[in-house]
């Protein structure tokens, strides 16, 4: 991309016009002066190292990036190798299991000269990035530090002082051209790190610090500012990424105008943009380049200023994404540090932890590779999977004894997750996990901190898988799933309004309680609100344990891998299950039931799924849905949907009670809390067959009574009532048919009612018999004729 503009800002001839007025001579008697050739000024960039060190297809590793710069700084000696951030933390392992000395050592080969402090910088502290990474090398007292580049970072400030915690920019002075840096580092810090390693900290407004720092520079005398930002788009497409609508756009689009360029990162991806600059109207092209290289070292940015030395125009800008690997030459001096952290990191990691019985994966969905641009799977952080449940599960059990708390629940946050855990070969499993393997998925060394949480505060964790920050945005990661131990699980549903999804939690299969409380182990990035958890750090008797999380993964390798392979769970542990809006509070006994259901299937290359989940009460079948696993690119964890339609049977037990959903690949079991109805009771008909309606005033009539249902044969009883006193019962039999005798009566007419009681199935129900009674004078001289 090629850009021709002059700067906003003048750069002043003080001094000529000092010597001129000294001398006594005016301008206008002077010839003028020749017009001094453009200084070409060269920045290279990266962001996003995260100590891969080691060549891997795509990614040049450190000897070809160090060999690359030196190269192009050959050409051009007026050159900067800057950064965007993250450089170190969440490495590979060679690096990792050294506390990323080899990275340090390659990047200080390479000449890097400025960097934006990344989130990962700050992985184990503020302190250990100044006192350890920054401090120089010393064998005994400092053997992993040295990093000889300049971190800056404007928007970082001391929280007692409101000074800066690193310098806010640099300034490299080529002579007659001086280019100044400013730095910044994403707002989200705080949920991105441990917050108790950064309390001394206080991060402050990009936009706001990024334009008073360029101010300064330009009053300094910077011909050219750039911003090297820990920040980026979430998209590689240049025409959305100003109205994106979130804070990336916010960084494009109110960056003041004193800003050349914006060197971005964090989001991994590669791009080269220009945007218009409102206040450089009437230039000659008045558009910033914002570029990012994408990720791990696979290619640099160059920006390529020509400035005038008079006047400190920028006269043009070309830029352009590098691709390294195969174009350039790796650096001896970087070749021997990685050989060396390879064998080193070779012999650290060879051990052997145990055997799994198939792939642990993190979830996934589809998305743009960024160094391609083509579709892909990617990690998907918002997604169940088989390894954050693992690995949860690991926590729990090195917690679970009285000392260390007695864990009944942990949770694993999917950001810690760094690698696929897939055994060595790729051969059938059983496969062998190394612990250079286990370190590579588990990079951090966070502790594992328990802690008591109720029932309620539990349901708070869950509901802040729907993200929101410290001032209440949506950050660019608008979803994470946590990673469950085993035993506990819960439904959500996704329609309802936020903050109020969690609709039940169990643990081994009872229900949780809202004021009870429960033994919860996280790890120590968690347990301080990390990745905008906050309601962690509610918790009550929150202690360090002092177990490392890899530490505890070796263990549990060492207890249930040795001897036979780790078999992999493919069972969900939340469920999405969404009721349609006018569904009724209950249900009668042959109602149908319809409702859909999310987040049945895992997403990994190698999970199970199933094609259909059963619906169950009380034991009894009552049908099928087939299960749609297609994959998305949807970063919410809803892959693995069905439609549920079942039928109540005419007999389903009334009160509370829940259908119970299983898969038969995966194991998964849910239940579905549904309130039952009393069912509505048959109305029977009642039959009375008097052999004589007309009676002698002694006699005692006889009734035969038959009671029929539509629901089948009744049962009960039946009662004859004159005047509401009853004067005879009998029960029904098989048939449904009872006798009953009345009388004698007073001559006259007698209505005689007969009840039926009703049973669980029948509602009760009367008749009335009348029966005329002759007086003893009738009887003798009428006979019974009526």
């Amino acid at each position: 991309m090629s850009i021709a503009r002059p700067t906003l800002r003048r750069r002043t001839a003080g001094a000529l016009s000092l010597s001129l007025a000294v001398a006594g001579v005016t301008a206008a008697g002077v010839a003028p002066a020749q017009a001094a050739d453009p200084v070409d000024v060269q920045i290279l960039a990266t962001n996003d190292f995260h100590g891969r060190i080691s060549a891997n297809g795509a990614e040049a590793g450190a000897a070809v990036l160090a060999g690359a710069v030196q190269q192009l700084r050959a050409e051009n000696p007026n050159t900067v190798f800057a950064a965007a951030g993250d450089l170190i933390g969440a490495s590979t392992f060679d690096s990792f299991i050294q506390h990323d000395k080899p990275t340090i050592d390659a990047l200080n080969a390479a000449g890097l000269d400025v960097s934006a402090v990344g989130n990962h910088e700050l992985d184990q502290g503020y302190d250990d990035l100044m006192n350890r990474v920054l401090a120089p090398y010393d064998a005994d007292t400092n053997p992993y530090g040295g990093a000889q580049w300049q971190y800056v970072a404007a928007n970082l400030k001391l929280r007692a002082t409101g000074d800066d915690a690193v310098p806010a920019s640099w300034i490299k002075d080529f002579g007659d051209v001086q280019v100044g840096f400013v730095g910044a580092v994403t707002e989200e810090l705080g949920a991105l790190v441990s917050p108790s390693g950064i309390a001394d900290l206080e991060v402050r407004s990009i936009v706001e610090t990024t334009n008073a720092e360029a101010d300064a520079l330009k009053a300094e005398g910077a011909d050219v500012v750039v911003l090297l930002v820990h920040d980026g788009a979430t998209t590689t497409e240049c025409a959305t990424m100003p109205t994106a609508g979130n804070a990336f756009a916010s960084i494009v689009n109110d960056v003041s105008p004193e800003v050349d360029a914006i060197v971005s990162g964090h989001t991994h991806l590669a791009y080269d943009c220009a945007f218009p600059v409102d206040e450089w109207a009437g230039q000659a092209v008045t558009e910033r380049p914002v570029v990012s290289a994408g990720q791990y070292g696979t290619n640099l940015n160059q920006l390529e200023y020509s400035v005038d030395p008079d006047s400190g125009e920028v006269q043009g800008v070309t830029t352009g994404i590098l691709a390294l690997s195969g174009n350039y030459p790796a650096a001896p001096e970087v070749t021997e540090i990685v050989a060396d952290a390879v064998a080193e990191g070779d012999v650290l990691g060879a051990e052997p932890l145990g055997q799994i019985g198939g792939e642990l994966d993190r979830a996934q969905r589809w998305g743009v590779d960024p160094d391609t641009g083509e579709d892909v799977l990617v990690e998907n952080r918002g997604g169940e999977s088989t390894l954050g449940n693992l690995v949860a599960e690991v926590q729990r059990w090195a917690t679970e004894t009285p000392e260390a708390g007695g864990a009944q629940i942990a949770f694993m946050n999917p950001g810690g997750l760094r690698a696929d855990l897939v055994g060595s070969g790729d051969g059938e499993f059983p496969r062998t996990v190394t612990y250079k393997q286990a370190a590579t998925v588990q990079p951090f060394a966070n502790t594992l901190v328990n802690m008591q949480l109720t029932g309620a505060q539990i349901k708070s964790v869950l509901e802040q898988q729907w993200q929101r920050d410290a001032t209440g945005k949506v950050p660019s990661r608008p979803f994470l799933r946590l990673g469950v131990s085993a035993g506990f699980e819960y439904t959500y549903d996704p329609a309802r309004p936020e903050g109020d999804r969690i609709t039940g939690m169990w643990l081994d299969d009872e229900p949780i309680g809202t004021d009870t409380s429960y033994s919860v182990t996280v790890n120590s990035f968690l347990s301080t609100g990390g990745d905008n958890f906050r309601a962690f750090a509610d918790g009550t008797g929150a202690r360090d344990t002092g177990k490392i999380d890899l530490s505890a993964f070796v263990d549990y390798m060492a207890t249930f891998a040795a001897d036979s392979a780790l078999q992999v769970d493919p069972a969900q542990h939340a469920v999405g299950v969404s009721f349609p809006a006018d569904a009724p509070d209950a249900y009668a006994p042959g109602d149908t039931v319809t409702f859909d259901v999310s987040s049945w299937a895992m997403t990994g290359s190698a999970d199970v799924t199933d094609a259909e989940l059963t619906v169950s009460l009380d034991g009894a079948e009552l049908g099928t849905a087939a299960v749609d696993s297609t994959v998305g690119s949807d970063v919410f964890d809803e892959v693995g949907t069905a439609s549920v339609q079942v039928t109540l049977p005419a007999r389903a037990p009334a009160g509370t009670t829940a259908l119970t959903l299983t898969g038969a690949a995966t194991g998964t079991e849910i239940t579905v809390p549904i309130e039952v109805t009393e069912p509505a009771k048959a109305q029977p008909t009642i039959t009375v067959d008097a052999p004589a309606t007309v009676i002698a005033w002694f006699q005692r009539p006889r009734l035969d009574v038959t009671v029929e249902s539509p629901d089948g044969t009744p049962t009960g009883k039946v009662t004859a009532v004159i005047k509401q006193r009853p004067v005879d019962s009998d029960r029904l039999d098989r048939r449904g048919e009872a006798r009953l005798r009345v009388g004698p009566f007073s001559p006259g007419t007698v209505e005689v009612e007969v009840r039926y009681s009703g049973d669980d199935a029948t509602e009760a129900a009367t008749v009335t018999q009348q029966i005329k009674v002759k007086s003893l004078w009738d009887v003798i001289f009428g006979g019974f004729r009526h």
